[in-house]
């Protein structure tokens, strides 16, 4: 005497389709973690005049098919070059660097604070993520357990 089971083909794809949301979520759970960790860091070596560059940090995820980013950054126009600076000016004044031959100041600063205060370091977004490696990691490791 056989026993006929049916509907196993559609039981089969509905349990598939829930493993790849949940999946899906624990994988963007795990970036949204990451990131933030990241990011944080970051913004302790983010160099602070106006708070500026600090205040335009930003995460996004994307999603393209299959591949899932994460990505943090900052949004004001100067924050690559402040990044790639060398840092050589921490701890000195924000003054001008000169005058135009009618006197008129040009460049450099605000003239408040030293420059890259008050715990501004170059490449300050790949530090950030640098130092957190470890806790980024165990976080991974966490979200995506089952």
């Amino acid at each position: 005497m056989g026993i006929k089971v049916r509907g196993l083909q559609e039981a089969k794809r509905n349990l598939d389709r829930l493993i790849d949301d949940i999946t899906d979520r624990k994988v963007v759970r795990a970036l949204q973690s990451a990131m933030l960790i990241g990011g944080a860091q970051a913004a302790i070596y983010t160099p602070v005049d106006t708070s500026t560059l600090l205040n335009s940090q930003f995460r996004e995820i994307i999603v393209n098919g299959t591949v899932i980013t994460g990505r943090v950054g900052y949004s004001a126009e100067y924050a690559l070059y402040v990044h790639q600076m060398t840092g050589k000016l921490k701890g000195q004044p924000r003054a001008h660097f000169g005058k135009t031959r009618e006197g008129t100041e040009f460049g450099g600063g605000t003239g408040t604070g030293n420059y890259w205060d008050p715990h501004g370091e170059p490449q300050f977004l790949t530090r950030g993520f640098e130092e957190s490696r470890d806790q980024i990691d165990a976080v991974i490791r966490k979200e995506l357990s089952l």
